[in-house]
């Protein structure tokens, strides 16, 4: 009995009476010859060209693309037969029956075609979370927007912020000068005040004695004479007045600049507002000091002090000192001058440093640095620093002593500060509208010992390229128009060797014109051994187009130096440059004879003119053309000085000083009046000679206000000891620079 099946097949029964596979019938429809069991042995299909790309593909994986299609993994274990697809009886395993059985299914012709029919088996897998392209690009879209949207407000709050720091950083700096003004009302207010005071009940010891005193709109001293009140009795802040004899408050210049400072027998003279606009150069005089109750000592140790600087007049249309500082009221060009003796108890080198702030205190650079060595006997020893910067309103210029390192503490004192007689701060103000150009320059830091050494240049600022600027190698300044230029390069060092100890070091200064170099200055240094220090140079001379200025260090043989440079400008060149139409110069050496030795007590310095003549200023004096000693200026203005002097000497102490002639008129007969009291203007006070040195040097620099028929001069004064020899041929000279007010 035969029972229809699907797909159009019946079912048998086999022979044995068992029930056949119909997978075995498919078998043997499509293979003659294959009955029952025995197909996958008896009979074998050879490929043929047709199916030579399927020849493993079995089932589905026939639909894929060769490269997607599984590999037949390899039988293992004991099922496996000599074939691989029967199993232990030799049967075909059911599995590879099934995809034989659909491999011939493939091959049933198609009754409507005389091609083969493919029977082909798909599955259509759709996720449900696909989004249609559509609403895909319109959610893409809106994403974007938003996002446009979600920037564009931040944009707009970052505006708001940076508005709303604007008006707080204009507030801020409206209430910086109210508290300003606050306290310039309060200063006045209080100066107002102690103008009715009793000076001789609130100062001790005024006139020597407290019932010499008298209380007056100032005060007066009974029996003082105009030499008492020029050896300073009258005290800080107040000079004599020869007309009433009595001591006076000095005038403060309240909102004005001061054309010539207070001084111990003259008040102060002061221009007025119109005036000092007009101006083309002032002057400007202060104190320094530590801080603290003392002054002049500080006992702790110390990384970094700033020294206070205040004024001894007014000048508040040009400069006023605010907390320490000095603030600049005038653009310009400022030329600064320290003069400042110090002793330390430091284990290493102590650096003082010229700074200049910006108006807001954010940008701040070093102008100037010099390095003070370490004595094995602690004593004075005096320096000079100089420095140049352009000056807007409200820059700072601030002084302060850097530690190498924080021993300081080895004694009491760790840093004391000598109190001069003059004002140990000055600086040189010009105007924009002189045509004056400032530059600086940092000596490069050489990397091996020299003895002999030429620094080489870079730029770090100038008002003018054109005008100032380097050579192509750096190793000298070319000046592009004629006029008349101050300049000091420090260089700080570090020497190895006894020989430089006893013959020291010397810095020069070359000016070259038209190919022919001539020596403009030297100056003379100590040596050290195994120590840091610096050396200087400041001198001024008058140049022309062409004209270049450089610089060469000379050490002893069998010295080993090493110079260094950084940022804090301890090997800086600064620089300015005044047109010839409004300045001047003159240079002059230190006479050969009438030279004051022996115990020397305040005894002048007579010096030779080694400079052209100039219509301004001449050293003149009487005596012989070598013994001269006043610098007389013909035309006011404004002037720099610098001082060096070469000298053997035993004293404790060792002074120089720059002093004013109160009247420059001179008596008939050509003979001077010696009587007429004299002004300090600057001071530099020095030490015992360093051990093993057989030189020592003694420095000053300075600028102050002249008339026409001023008259200046200096003075030596040794204590507790003896000069033996000042050297008149080298590093011994002084240098002025002149420029119309």
């Amino acid at each position: 009995i035969t029972q229809p099946q699907p797909g159009g097949f019946t079912q048998r029964a086999g022979t044995d009476g068992r029930r056949t596979n119909p997978r075995t019938i498919t078998a043997e429809v499509f293979h003659p010859g294959c009955a029952g069991g025995t197909c996958t042995t008896a009979v074998s299909r050879h490929p043929t060209s047709d199916d030579s790309g399927t020849r493993e593909c079995k089932g589905l994986g026939c639909k894929l693309p060769v490269r997607m299609r599984q590999k037949p993994k390899p039988c293992v274990g004991d099922g496996c037969g000599a074939h691989g697809g029967a199993d232990a009886r030799g049967n075909p395993s059911p599995v590879h029956v099934t995809d034989r059985a659909a491999q011939f299914l493939e091959e049933l012709p198609d009754l409507g075609s005389q091609r083969g029919a493919w029977i082909q088996m798909t599955c259509d897998m759709k996720s449900t979370n696909d989004v249609p392209s559509e609403d895909a690009l319109v959610l893409q879209l809106q994403l974007s927007k938003d996002q446009e949207k979600m920037v564009e407000a931040l944009r707009g709050q970052q505006d708001e912020v940076r508005e709303l720091q604007r008006l707080l950083s204009e507030q801020q700096g409206t209430l910086v000068i109210q508290q300003r003004e606050i306290l310039e009302q309060q200063r006045r207010m209080f100066e107002q005040m102690e103008e009715d005071r009793d000076e001789c009940l609130e100062i001790t010891d005024l006139c020597g004695d407290q019932h010499k005193c008298l209380n007056t709109p100032g005060f007066r001293c009974h029996g003082m004479t105009a030499r008492d009140a020029a050896s300073g009795m009258c005290g800080h802040g107040y000079f004599f007045n020869s007309d009433v004899d009595e001591c006076q408050a000095c005038n403060e210049c309240d909102g004005e600049s001061v054309a010539s400072p207070c001084t111990l027998t003259t008040d102060a003279i002061c221009f007025g507002p119109a005036a000092a606009d007009a101006a083309l150069s002032l002057s400007w005089a202060g104190d320094v000091s530590l801080p603290g109750a003392k002054g002049h000592i500080l006992t702790r140790s110390f990384d970094s002090v700033e020294l206070h600087i205040r004024g001894r007049g007014g000048a508040a249309a040009l400069v006023s000192p605010e907390d320490g500082r000095l603030v600049l009221r005038q653009h310009g060009l400022v030329w600064l001058d320290e003069n400042l003796s110090v002793s330390h108890g430091c284990r290493s080198f102590i650096q003082v440093c010229l700074r200049m702030n910006g108006t807001d205190d954010s940008e701040g650079r070093d102008l100037s640095g010099v390095r003070v060595e370490q004595r094995d006997r602690r004593s004075l020893q005096g320096v000079s620093i100089s420095g140049v910067a352009e000056v807007a309103p409200g820059h700072a210029i601030s002084l302060s002593v850097r530690s190498a390192s924080q021993h300081c503490n080895d004694s009491s004192e760790s840093l004391q500060l000598h109190e001069p007689s003059a004002a140990p701060f000055s600086l040189l103000w010009l105007s924009h509208d002189t045509g004056a150009v400032a530059m600086t320059a940092q000596a490069s830091v050489s990397v091996h010992y020299h003895t002999n050494y030429r620094p080489v240049f870079r730029t770090t600022s100038t008002s003018d390229p054109y005008v100032v600027g380097l050579t192509h190698d750096g190793r000298a300044i070319r000046f592009a128009e004629s006029g008349t230029v101050r300049f000091v390069f420090q260089q700080a060092l570090y020497s190895m060797g006894q020989a430089c100890v006893s013959e020291g070091f010397q810095i020069l200064a070359y000016l070259n014109h038209n190919g022919t170099g001539t020596e403009l200055s030297r100056t003379f240094k100590p040596g050290v051994h195994y120590r840091d220090t610096s050396i200087s140079l400041s001198g001024a001379s008058a140049v022309g187009p062409g004209d270049t200025l450089g610089f060469e260090i000379l050490s002893p043989p069998q010295c080993n130096v090493r110079f260094f440079g950084d940022e804090t400008g301890i090997s800086t060149l600064s620089l300015v440059w005044v047109p010839a139409a409004l300045s001047s110069s003159l240079s002059a050496s230190v006479s050969h004879s009438g030279l004051p030795s022996g115990a020397v007590r305040n005894k002048p310095l007579f010096f030779r003119q080694t400079s052209a003549h100039v219509s301004q200023m001449e050293l003149q004096g009487t005596g012989s053309a070598d013994q001269r000693r006043d610098f007389v200026f013909k035309e006011g203005g404004t002037a720099g000085l610098s001082l060096d002097l070469k000298l053997i000497h035993s004293c404790n102490i060792i002074k120089v000083t720059l002093l004013r002639r109160a009247d420059p008129e001179r008596s008939e007969g050509g003979r001077e009046a010696d009587a007429a009291p004299t002004v300090p203007l600057a001071q530099q006070v020095g030490g015992q000679k360093p051990e093993g040195s057989r030189w020592a040097r003694v420095s000053l620099r300075a600028s102050f206000q002249v008339q026409n028929g001023t008259a200046v001069f200096f003075t030596l004064d040794c204590v507790r000891g003896r000069v033996n020899q000042i050297s008149h041929q080298t590093g011994s000279a002084v240098s002025i620079l002149w420029v119309a007010a």
